[in-house]
């Protein structure tokens, strides 16, 4: 039973996502940054060369290198 309370957790977090951002659009994205290749995880764009993470704000990914998180980000005191 766990496995299956599992796929439904992942299948609403993944039609939350779908809602905030249409996932068939990441193949024309790019890090403005690095240029790498962007993937969809949590509600952020996340670059997998150097890692910046993009919000994703009502649904319109905000790909300023500014406002982008960096790895160190997490790691800082609030």
């Amino acid at each position: 039973m766990k496995s299956a309370e599992s796929g439904k957790t992942i299948q609403a977090a993944m039609t939350t996502l779908q809602s905030i951002f249409d996932p068939t659009v990441l193949a024309q994205l790019a890090c403005p940054a690095c240029h790498g290749s962007l993937g969809l995880e949590d509600s952020r764009l996340v670059c997998s060369a150097c890692g910046r993470r993009y919000p994703i704000v009502d649904g319109i990914p905000a790909l300023i290198v500014e406002r982008a998180e960096t790895a160190g980000d997490a790691n800082e005191p609030a």
